[in-house]
């Protein structure tokens, strides 16, 4: 499908440049914060050899990092994304001396550090470069005063103003001043946006993870994915043992407990065979209860409909389930691998519940889609909002499933609502499309 261009008004271009000046001059700004930054943690990087730094290295350190964020948020504004290159914080550090030195330890030993502290150094230079679009903008500003009048007081005490290649001594040369100043506003916005880049690929450079920094990174969400996949996975066989103990499991024992008395009867009075029929009845019952409650084991474990007929139909039939209005628009062009669909599939299962049980929810879209090997899950609601990750709620059960596929989790959710739950899940198509969408 082809995608409309959607053309950029010279008024957008304006509003750009200016935020582009904003955020130069905090670059240009935190540059000149870098020397204090880069003088004092070096300063006691250095006593550390007698001990008297690692009082203060922490707190240096937090600073660093603080500006160095800033500055891969800027570079990411500028379409150039900094990962965060730093190693792990030590688990469970001790609340004393000894904590402090393993934290201490951490910092040194990390080649992030030495490369923040690379990047202080050079930035100093470097960063000022942020200066270059407000410079622009003033030199503009000056033009256009030029042009506007102000070159006669100056012309009057015998001398001109000299503005870029003209000296402004008389209306026509300022007007000639003025054309010069809107060439260079033109200059301003197209050159902010090229200098801000530029900087953000120097910051990705020093600032970005190394080879090792990933691998360290890759390592502990592998951990924490493997921690969680195990827990979800311990808490499934917890709910089907409950489920077998207290349903099935309870049916077969009756069942076992009323053919048993069926047979007592008929051994003691052969000829009463009306009651033994009745018991008969009851254990047929039984058996089809029983029978019933597997079978719904089975689709708490994996639906029928998911395995029949993929995880666009299978959120359909959540969609016609569930007590809401529920919207659901899935374009996938073939069948995602078993886990994947499942993992999905009560994920959106959990939102949509949550959605009825606590937002107060009256209509729920659902919308699935497939692009560039991710699949992409957005459920919003409209309810009252305030759903919180960090509230220790289910949300943070779907997020560690996710997580066990490299997938995320991300949530908007003001208070009054609407909620947007988005799920992105990398992954390959293992079939060709079989549902009926």
């Amino acid at each position: 499908m082809e995608t409309e261009t959607v053309p950029v008004t010279w008024r957008g271009r304006l509003v750009r440049a200016s935020l582009d000046t904003l955020v130069g001059v905090a670059i240009a700004t935190g540059a000149l914060l870098s020397i204090a930054l880069f003088l004092t943690t070096a300063y006691f990087v250095v006593l550390c050899v007698i001990g008297i730094g690692f009082v203060a290295l922490p707190y240096c350190t937090r600073a660093v990092r603080w500006l160095a964020d800033l500055n891969r948020r800027a570079a990411a504004r500028s379409g150039v994304p900094v990962e965060r290159p730093y190693r792990p914080e030590p688990q469970e550090v001790e609340r004393d001396i000894v904590g402090w030195m393993r934290t201490c330890k951490w910092i040194l030993a990390d080649p992030a550090t030495w490369r923040d502290m690379l990047w202080l150094l050079l930035n100093c230079v470097v960063g000022l470069v942020g200066f270059v679009p407000a410079a622009l903008l003033y030199y503009v500003g000056e033009g256009l005063f030029l042009a506007l009048g102000l070159w006669q007081p100056l012309a009057d005490d015998g001398e001109g103003r000299w503005y870029a290649s003209v000296t402004v001594d008389s209306w026509p040369a300022a007007l000639a001043a003025g054309l010069l100043a809107v060439v260079i506003l033109g200059a301003w916005v197209l050159l902010g946006p090229l200098v801000l880049k530029g900087y953000a690929y120097f910051v990705r450079y020093l600032l970005g993870p190394t080879r090792g920094s990933r691998l360290a990174i890759r390592v502990q969400h592998l951990a924490e994915t493997r921690s969680g996949a195990l827990d979800i996975q311990a808490a499934e066989l917890r709910r089907i043992e409950r489920d077998l103990h207290d349903g099935a499991q309870a049916r077969l024992v009756s069942l076992g407990l009323q053919l048993g008395a069926v047979d007592r009867k008929m051994a003691q009075n052969p000829e009463d065979t009306e009651e033994a029929r009745q018991m008969l009845r009851q254990a047929r019952a039984s058996s089809v209860q029983a029978l019933r409650e597997l079978r719904d084991l089975v689709r708490g474990i994996h639906p029928p409909v998911l395995a029949e007929r993929g995880l666009a139909d299978a959120l359909r039939a959540l969609g016609l389930a569930s007590p809401l209005g529920v919207s659901v628009e899935a374009d996938l062009p073939g069948r995602l691998p078993d886990p994947v669909e499942s993992a999905v599939y009560f994920a959106v299962s959990e939102l949509l519940t949550n959605a009825l049980k606590h937002a107060d929810a009256q209509t729920v879209q659902v919308v699935a889609r497939y692009e560039d090997g991710v699949l992409h899950a957005h459920v919003t609601d409209d309810g009252r909002g305030g759903a919180d990750l960090s509230a220790g709620t289910g949300l943070e059960g779907i997020r560690r499933r996710l997580a066990s596929f490299d997938g995320v989790l991300e949530i908007d959710s003001p208070r009054g609502g609407p909620t947007v739950m988005k799920l992105e899940l990398p992954c390959a198509l293992s079939s060709q499309k079989t549902s009926s969408s």
